[in-house]
């Protein structure tokens, strides 16, 4: 496939999974590696289409100053597959943890596997929470699927919230829809708060307001993307390997 074709196919994906996206923008970028404005129209395009992406910044933060883009980006994938970041998460849970989580977070359910003496209950807010919950019971884990209805009350009475962070700024993370309402019942409820981030989610304020602007844009309310932005004074621990900081060049934004 041509790196053009390829690019608009990643660019196109808005369904797929974050891990995923990310993984074939990689290669995408690679194949403009011998053309630097091409390269530079490229991560445009990503993070214009993905703006919730962190690692997608990551990528393009981390291709577009090298002097190696295709080495840089082969660099980034194995990053993201060495990072201990989920290891970290089944260890931490306590044993036969009732843990509740908003909708299909795909990354979190390695965790959960990993471990398999955890009940999970999923709050269905999109639709998602009754295939999250047989893709658990396919992973031999205990999964509960809760109507939106009845978000409060399980947060309420589970061990500990998770939420898994799509990117992790100054003050806030940008989060699937609903976790916001969720992380504000557990405060509530003295039930602690952890935010899931990882390799490439951590990103600075030049970042930040560069990934903000593309999220806020005119005729489109924030409410209407399928995010929430949580204010990190709700969370109690942060899950993550990785204390780099990612910011795209400072002339791009």
């Amino acid at each position: 496939m041509h790196p053009i074709e390829r690019l608009r196919y990643v660019a196109r994906a808005s369904d797929a999974p974050a891990d995923a996206v990310f993984r074939e923008a990689a290669w995408s970028l690679a194949g403009f590696a011998e053309d630097r404005a091409a390269l530079v129209t490229g991560c445009r395009r990503l993070v214009d289409r993905h703006p919730t992406n962190g690692p997608i910044w990551w990528l393009c933060a981390r291709v577009l100053c090298s002097d190696d883009p295709v080495t840089e980006a082969e660099s980034c994938v194995a990053d993201i597959d060495s990072d201990r970041t989920l290891h970290d998460l089944s260890y931490a849970l306590a044993p036969d943890a009732v843990v509740a989580v908003v909708g299909w977070p795909p990354r979190l359910a390695e965790s959960f596997a990993r471990r398999g003496d955890v009940e999970v209950r999923v709050v269905d807010v999109e639709g998602d929470g009754p295939g999250f919950v047989r893709a658990l019971d396919d992973s031999d884990v205990s999964g509960v699927d809760v109507d939106v209805t009845g978000l409060a009350a399980a947060v309420a009475t589970s061990d500990v919230l998770l939420i898994d962070a799509a990117v992790v700024g100054p003050g806030f993370a940008v989060v699937p829809s609903g976790n916001w309402a969720a992380a504000a019942v557990a405060r509530t409820s003295s039930v602690p708060v952890w935010l899931v981030g990882g390799v490439g989610r951590r990103v600075g304020e030049r970042t930040w307001r560069a990934l903000w602007n593309r999220m806020e844009r005119p005729g489109r309310p924030l409410w209407a993307n399928g995010t929430d932005r949580l204010p990190l004074d709700l969370v109690d621990r942060q899950i993550d390997v990785s204390d780099v900081v990612v910011e795209v060049p400072e002339l791009w934004h």
